[in-house]
């Protein structure tokens, strides 16, 4: 992985990543908080709307309590158990109505009562309602709400709209339905069942949904029908179906739910007085939560912003020191070539420009320190040039000089000028300070040479030069073929019989020059051959013949060590030869 992913992957791991995570748990924090806190004010809400609600059902608990107790319906289940209705004389029954409204006239939540006699099984309508007529008695008794009045033995038994539409019909109010006891013998006499207007109830509900205004508040009772809705919308529907299923085991119970689609907050609390019923508020979570969300939101909005700042700022920052580690990499390839001029361009004044200015300044010096180690490699293969060629002048010199004292013993002034303007010649190329000299001065030079090999031993040998003009003016290693030319003279032609013959051929490719040198000498045994180290710097390898007084060997090994440093490795001599058949050594150079 490149740095560069490298150093996103860490910041994306090491910052993004853990700024998501704190902000979603301080998000789960804070809602939980608030959930929290509206919660508890729920309770303290839902209690006091519960404790307005329950007055107002008590206070009809105790206005029936009078009621069964006093001598108006004590003197109608007198005689209302001696007849049927139709037999009762209407004047008394309506003595008896109206004794009973004037227990109930100042509660006037009341809008219809009736009530069964036990002993007869009759129903005696006390407040008409039209288009309702009372349920059978004999009906009422299969129902279970019936069991459940007589196992409450006086005690008042509420039952809610749409609970049991068969016997408080299908209207939006509230039954109130309690046993009447015999006051002297305390015997059930009858069923009293008195429903109320919701006037008292709506005008509660209302207030609290003023103080509350997004808030919704429902009686449920344990089957989870909804008796009463605040906002009058969802009266007679299952709450289940509305929300999932709740276990609503404790008194008090709220929690963040789906209700009808909706994120919102459910809370519910029992009624003390009717264990089947509970008031449940409902507000959505936005309204709760809304100022939160928003403020989150701008949070969440200032912190995204921010994130991507320190993105782009980081991509940027990563850019640039991948960028600046890329081009030191790629100027390290060019030195690792050889290119030591190549530069890291410099950018700004950090820690990334200083270290681009060190890498350039070691490449300064670097390019310094080669520079002199080249000047210094230069003067040391010039010394050991000019020890070389020193080498191949003394013993040469000091021969020819002998051989013309000789002729000079002997009278042979002609030779004698010969001799010294040919070795005029000879020093005259020698002397020079270029390394390289034209290919005609080369030859000029050898020619010199063996003409002078040839006045001091006669009938020796003869020579050949082949050469294409062309070729007269390219460049060549400097008193390079002439101890080539020595080298047959002293080793190919000692004491053979015949005349020895020296052949010098240049030729040239497209890249290379070619120099052959040719004799018809001894030859060169196969062993021996492969002993000859052209290049060796022993000077026992070089040891001086009888015959000639010269030193052998140093000629050919010179000349290969001289090319070896002039154009390195791939140039050099290369010697063919074999016993009886002669010799030839050819250097290469370049064009």
């Amino acid at each position: 992985m490149s740095l560069q992913r490298k150093l996103i992957t860490a910041f994306v791991c090491l910052i993004i990543v853990p700024l998501l995570v704190l902000g979603t748990i301080a998000y789960q924090i804070i809602s939980n908080m608030t959930e929290s806190r509206y919660s508890d004010q729920t309770e303290l809400t839902l209690r006091a709307l519960l404790r307005n609600v329950e007055q107002v059902f008590n206070e009809m608990n105790k206005v029936t309590d009078s009621t069964i107790a006093s001598d108006a319906i004590q003197e109608a289940l007198l005689n209302l158990q001696n007849s049927e209705i139709d037999e009762i004389n209407y004047l008394e029954l309506n003595e008896i109505q109206r004794n009973f409204r004037e227990l109930l006239v100042n509660h006037p939540s009341v809008r219809y009562a009736f009530m069964y006699t036990l002993q007869q099984e009759n129903v005696h309508k006390l407040f008409s309602k039209d288009s309702f007529a009372p349920l059978p008695f004999e009906t009422f008794k299969e129902l279970e709400i019936y069991q459940k009045v007589i196992a409450r033995d006086g005690l008042p038994v509420w039952i809610g709209p749409y609970e049991h539409v068969e016997l408080t019909g299908n209207e939006q109010v509230f039954t109130l339905a309690r046993v009447v006891k015999d006051i002297d013998t305390l015997a059930n006499k009858g069923i009293l069942l008195v429903q109320i207007h919701n006037s008292d109830l709506e005008s509660i509900f209302r207030y609290f949904r003023y103080k509350e205004e997004y808030t919704n508040y429902m009686i449920v009772n344990d089957a989870g029908l909804i008796l009463y809705d605040s906002n009058g919308e969802l009266e007679r529907q299952s709450l289940d179906e509305l929300m999932p299923a709740q276990d609503w085991g404790a008194e008090y119970d709220s929690g963040r739910v789906s209700f009808r689609g909706m994120d919102s907050v459910v809370s519910a609390i029992h009624f003390g007085s009717s264990e089947n019923w509970r008031l449940v508020a409902v507000t959505p979570w936005n309204v709760i939560g809304g100022e939160f969300t928003w403020i989150g939101l701008i949070i969440a909005a200032s912190i995204g912003v921010c994130m991507i700042f320190a993105c782009l700022f980081i991509l940027i920052f990563i850019q640039r020191i991948s960028k600046a580690i890329v081009e030191t990499a790629h100027v390290m390839r060019e030195v690792e070539r050889g290119n030591l001029h190549a530069r890291v361009v410099v950018r700004g004044n950090d820690e990334i420009g200083l270290l681009t200015r060190g890498f350039n300044r070691l490449l300064y010096r670097m390019d310094e320190l080669i520079e002199e180690v080249k000047e210094q490699h230069e003067r040391k293969r010039a010394a050991e040039m000019a020890v070389l060629q020193a080498q191949i002048k003394p013993h040469f010199l000091f021969n020819t000089l002998e051989s013309i004292n000789i002729l000079a013993i002997q009278n042979q002034g002609k030779k004698v000028s010969q001799m010294v303007s040919k070795l005029g010649n000879i020093l005259r190329i020698s002397i020079q300070q270029q390394e390289e000299i034209t290919i005609e001065q080369e030859l000029a030079h050898v020619r010199s040479y063996l003409d002078i090999q040839s006045y001091r031993f006669e009938d020796l040998f003869e020579y050949e030069i082949i050469v294409d003009e062309r070729l007269l003016n390219l460049m060549t290693l400097k008193l390079s073929l002439q101890p080539l030319v020595e080298n047959s003279i002293q080793h190919g032609f000692e004491g053979i019989e015949y005349l020895g013959t020296i052949r010098i051929e240049i030729t040239d490719s497209e890249d290379n020059l070619y120099f052959r040198i040719r004799d018809n000498g001894h030859g060169i045994p196969a062993e021996q051959l492969s002993k000859i180290h052209y290049m060796s710097n022993d000077v026992n390898a070089f040891v001086n013949t009888p015959q000639l007084g010269e030193r052998r060997g140093i000629g050919v090994s010179n000349v290969a060590d001289r090319i070896r440093m002039r154009f390195g490795e791939p140039y050099g001599l290369m010697i063919c030869s074999a016993p009886g058949h002669g010799t030839i050594i050819q250097m290469t150079i370049p064009k």
